[in-house]
Parts: C-alpha cells; structure tokens; sequence
C-alpha cells in the first residue's frame, strides 16, 4: 500500500498531497500468501467433449510453465483494487518511514501539552474518582481502633439469649446486646470522614523545541525551473514537519547577495534579482539563532536550496560561517542542489558542491543531494530523512 501512495504522489503536484485521493492497489496484491501444489508430475483430467484424445495419452506442458493466467490481448492487463484514502490517511502512509534525525537531544521546554496526573488523595471530589479500597481501608481502620462490635459478635449473643433458661443470664445478655447494638449505632460502618477521592493535577508535559532553518538562492542564476524544485522541496519539508512535530518553529531565509528572513508566501512567490553570496544566509542565520534560538535550548535544523553558484570571493567567508558557527549547532544541516531540467547534467564542480564536500568530511551532519527533475525530490527527501538507527551526536 505505501508503494501504491509514492506511485500516487508522482503523478501529482506537491499541492496535491495533501488531498488524499484515490489509490489503486493491483488484485494480486490484496492476497493473502498460501502454498500450493507445483506443476510438476503426471495429472489426470477428465475433458467433456473430447474428441481427440484417448485414455492414457500424454498430453506434453504448456509451453512458460503453470501460473496464473495473463490477460488477453495484445497488451497487458491487471485487475486493480481501487480505495479512497482520507488526507490523515494518506500522509501517515507518505511520510510512514520518515524522521528528522536527532530531533530531541537539546534540553526540553516550553511545556504546551497539560495532562492530568495522579497526586494522592483528596476527602472531596467527583463520585467517578471515587477511592473504593483507599476508603474500605480507613473505614476498618476507625472501626478497630473504636473497637466496632462485628455483627457476628452481636448475632452470637442474640442466639445465646434465645436458648438460655436462666432469667438472669439472660437480662445479662439482653443488656450488653442494647449496649453493643448502641455501640454500632454509634460507629457507623462507613463515616464520610472515611471517603476519599483519587485527587488529579494538570502537569505540563516539556515538548523538545526544534527550529528548521529554509535557505533559499533567489538570484538571477535560479532559473523558474530550480526554483520550482527547491519549492517543492521545502513544500515536502514543511507538510512533513508540521505532520510529525507539534512544536516546531520554521525560518525562511532567501537570499540574492543580501539576505532576508520572510514569510511562507514571499519566500515561495515573490521574484528577487542580484547576485549570489551564501553567506549572506548563513548570516542571517547565525544571527537569528543567537537572538531568538539559543542553542541551549533548541534543537536546529537547516535545509539549504541552491543551483550552486556562488561568488568566489565570497567560499572563505561561507566555510568559516558554516564551520565556525552553523555546523557546530546544528544537528542537520540538508544541501540541495538544483539543476536545468533532465538531460541537462549539473555540474561536478559547482561552487558550493566542492566547498561542501570538503567539509562533509569533518562534519557528517552535513548531506548533500542533487535534483533536476520534479519526478526526484520525493526519492532525494526520503533519502535525506529516511528513519535510521544512527548514534545520537551529544551534545
């Protein structure tokens, strides 16, 4: 079925993903595996109608061996079963083995979930809450210690009374009766002072707060195509974060050779012209992250869309930024690089492409992939967050 849902979401726009939708499973698929006799051996069959054959002739095998039947014609055919997945459905399939690494190795904060936890006990509350065997334990604890007659004890002295003949005897036992069954009176079974209630406090649950950084090049060098790419790169990025974290803040960062932090929809619609310097973004970054993500607290994650390119003069400034201040504090950082349309290769060479890969050398939390054609951003996503059994960086 998850197969069947990546295959949907090819055929769809990135906007789409988030609809559900139909899904076609083939038959053959829906069932379930059982064994069965192969088709080796002699087999008897009895055909009606037969003309041609006797009784004990041997019919040679079907050329291709035993097997379901294909279908007819001149192509292929293949019955499918068909369902409709709801939206919730449909990304818990699409995103099913996908995790940001490392999510919570920071210190935990900013508690926005309230459970109620048990704190012991309380004499007033809702009869739901009721402490059945925390009351029945106090109640024979009083009992005892005012010393209760038990009702056998009462039961016992009545039949003696009954069966005795002496008249003394037994005003004897009819007086301390009265005064036990008054005793009783007195020291009822269950007192209210008795009863208590399991008692409930809303604690805050801590929630690890992560922050995921979105660089973009806007310059004149990304073409509509690369920048289509890179959107719908981080269109996948931000339905998966919001899908699998509840407390995650998103910072979009574009850049030409000037940087700005913008919103969702001038990050992906509004045009930008100029040249190319990374670290402008890089900068940027830095800087919100000292202001309003200390490291201490958060957990940081960047994803960084480029075409590559980028000023000469400006790889030493970006390495000492990324090296220096980016790479120390996050725990992802996520390149993509971005090409002309299949068919078109990118270059080996790029700018960024070199400077990265020397770094990755030294820093395995950078990883780096290449697209340039929309049928690769899923398979380029799932590999970047592909749920895996690394070893936690401490941090």
């Amino acid at each position: 079925m998850q197969r069947a849902v990546f295959e949907s979401s090819q055929k769809r726009d990135i906007q789409d993903i988030l609809k559900g939708g139909e899904i076609s499973i083939p038959l053959d698929g829906t069932e379930e595996p059982r064994f069965h006799r192969g088709p080796e051996g002699l087999k008897e069959h009895i055909l009606p109608g037969n003309k041609d054959f006797l009784e004990g002739d041997i019919l040679p095998r079907p050329e291709g061996g035993g097997g379901r039947p294909q279908a007819g014609g001149d192509g292929t055919g293949e019955d499918a079963f068909r369902f409709i997945l709801t939206r919730d459905e449909f990304l818990d399939l699409f995103l099913d083995d996908l995790e940001l690494p490392d999510l919570a190795k920071r210190r935990l904060m900013s508690a926005d979930q309230i459970n109620p936890v048990r704190s012991g006990y309380s004499v007033t509350g809702s009869p739901a809450n009721l402490a059945i065997n925390r009351t029945m334990r106090l109640a024979m604890m009083r009992r005892v210690a005012l010393h209760r007659p038990k009702p056998e004890t009462v039961a016992k002295l009545i039949e003696e009374a009954e069966e005795c003949k002496d008249e003394t005897r037994r005003a004897e036992l009819e007086a301390e009766i009265k005064l036990l069954e008054s005793k009783v009176r007195r020291i009822p079974y269950i007192d209210p002072i008795d009863i208590r209630y399991r008692r409930f406090e809303n604690e805050p649950k801590p929630v690890a707060q992560a922050v995921m950084f979105c660089l973009m090049d806007v310059s004149g060098s990304m073409s509509e195509h690369m920048k289509d790419l890179a959107k719908r790169f981080y269109m996948l990025l931000y339905i998966f974060l919001t899908r699998q974290y509840r407390r995650v803040e998103i910072v979009f960062i574009r850049h030409t050779d000037v940087a700005e932090e913008v919103d969702e929809e001038t990050f992906f619609r509004s045009p930008a012209t100029g040249g190319t310097q990374v670290s402008s973004a890089l900068e940027a970054m830095r800087r919100i992250v000292h202001d309003r993500f200390p490291a201490s607290d958060w957990n940081i994650y960047a994803a960084q869309a480029s075409d590559g390119d980028n000023a000469y003069s400006d790889n030493a400034t970006t390495a000492a930024l990324l090296t220096g201040e980016i790479l120390p504090v996050c725990q992802y950082f996520a390149y993509l690089e971005v090409g002309e349309s299949r068919g078109v290769a990118i270059s080996s060479g790029s700018a960024i492409w070199s400077l990265y890969e020397r770094l990755q050398v030294a820093w395995p939390v950078l990883s780096m992939r290449r697209v340039n054609d929309r049928s690769q951003i899923y398979p380029v996503f799932h590999d970047l967050f592909q749920r895996r059994t690394a070893e936690t960086r401490s941090g």
